[in-house]
């Protein structure tokens, strides 16, 4: 039987290794080879002689290393070019202009950042060629406001968005319409230049038109289907009158919408996806094995209210503790995503501080089970920590400080809760990001 500080360890090792597998750098050179002035992106063929400039542009978290990735590759045939990351995510870079800028909400630096992107696209020819480097985080990190908008206007709607309890592609689809980059429209920009998009998903299914914001794939919502998410989350009041004027616009046709899939543009668009949630698991899958647990990935696939996920989660771990169901012990059980928190306090935290107070509610008292829940880009919220990893003794310890669970998760204060019985999950940056994994071990 093994103990619980053997179970922390091994929960750890095992989200460490989902991580490794999604590492950028490594990703884009699976992707990216080059023979000579020849080229290979996945099953296209590029001669860089054909081409009279080549610049690298980019936003998200792992652009950073992405970029320095392609410096490797492509060396001096680089003339020049700009990505944009987290405050602290930066990375030394030769002939790429490595620029932070604010997430999960835009500011002034992010919006400078984009308009030097749209200035670099917009200079190419259709005899260059522009590879574009995107991760999660890049809808906030590419922030162009829409002519008639400002930064206020966005930032102020994105927090609306996230509070309510909106999915990513619903956040994602307001967010194209009232920018000048998103949802194609970076493509749209750069035409008639040949485009390269690597791309590293932080999205549930991995659709290319919403992982940040899809700049450079096509777009199926409308400004139409923008005025419904705000009426079905009931916020129409909140939202800044600007860009409900601006989507009312839109809606009746004054404005023009995003590019479609039949759009030309779109012709001269290469989008390769270079990583996903998917390949961290199936290698958080193999470490497991690997320290000889029965292993169970669940699905990429998990979303919805964090607290109900993680009572899920929690039900399945204490099936396999009472009967071996559906995996033997010693077991674990890996599953990704991305889960939705409605805030309802005043609190600090993330969706995976909240998924681990959580789910340490529903196992008090279970022995050797462990639940770790982390973000893959290394923060969670506006917080210094990845996530959180409880078992059955958090609780213990919680009430030991006069600690009340249910009273930290009403506030939404899972940081400071997590913090006072030393489970969080810090990790410092990854400079990856491909949405959350959560580990269970059972023994």
């Amino acid at each position: 039987m093994r103990p619980l500080k053997q179970l922390r360890q091994d929960a750890r090792r095992i989200f460490a290794a989902g991580v490794a597998a999604v590492d950028p750098a490594k990703a884009v050179k699976r992707y990216l080879r080059r023979r000579g002035r020849v080229v290979r992106v996945g099953d296209r063929r590029y001669d860089l002689s054909e081409y009279r400039h080549l610049y690298v542009v980019g936003a998200g978290k792992a652009s950073a290393r992405m970029a320095r990735a392609v410096e490797d590759i492509l060396g001096e045939s680089i003339d020049g070019g700009i990505v944009t990351v987290k405050y602290g995510y930066s990375v030394p870079a030769k002939r790429i202009n490595i620029v932070e800028a604010g997430h999960p909400l835009p500011d002034p630096a992010g919006v400078r950042a984009a308009r030097r992107v749209i200035a670099t696209v917009d200079q190419a020819g259709k005899d260059d060629l522009v590879v574009f480097l995107v991760s999660g985080g890049g809808s906030a990190l590419l922030p162009c406001p829409a002519d008639g908008l400002t930064l206020k206007d966005k930032q102020r709607t994105t927090q609306i968005l996230l509070d309510c309890g909106a999915t990513i592609h619903e956040v994602n689809a307001i967010r194209k319409h009232i920018s000048k980059v998103k949802g194609g429209r970076l493509a749209r920009l750069a035409y008639p230049a040949t485009v390269v998009s690597l791309i590293l998903s932080d999205v549930i299914g991995d659709s290319l038109e919403s992982i940040a914001s899809g700049p450079t794939a096509p777009d199926a919502s409308t400004f139409s289907d923008c005025l419904r998410i705000i009426e079905r989350y009931r916020v129409r009041q909140k939202i800044p009158p600007a860009v409900r004027a601006f989507l009312r616009r839109g809606a009746k046709g004054d404005l023009d919408e995003t590019p479609k899939a039949a759009d030309p543009v779109f012709a001269k668009v290469q989008n390769v996806l270079i990583g996903s949630n998917r390949l961290a698991l199936q290698a958080a899958k193999q470490e497991a094995e690997a320290l000889g647990y029965n292993c169970l990935l669940l699905s990429s696939l998990v979303e919805g209210e964090t607290r109900t996920v993680a009572a899920v989660h929690a039900a399945i771990a204490k099936e396999i503790s009472l009967t071996g169901n559906p995996v033997r012990r010693p077991a674990c059980v890996v599953s990704g995503g991305e889960t939705t928190v409605t805030v309802h306090g005043p609190g600090l935290g993330g969706r995976n501080q909240e998924f681990a107070l959580s789910a340490a509610i529903q196992i008090a008292g279970r022995k050797r089970v462990v639940i770790l829940s982390g973000g893959t880009d290394g923060t969670d919220g506006p917080t210094n920590a990845a996530g959180g990893m409880v078992d059955g003794g958090t609780l213990q310890r919680a009430g030991a400080k006069g600690l009340d669970p249910t009273d930290f998760l009403r506030r939404n204060d899972s940081y400071h809760f997590l913090h006072s019985t030393d489970d969080l999950l810090i990790t410092g940056p990854t400079y990856t990001n491909v949405m959350d994994l959560h580990v269970m071990l059972i023994a």
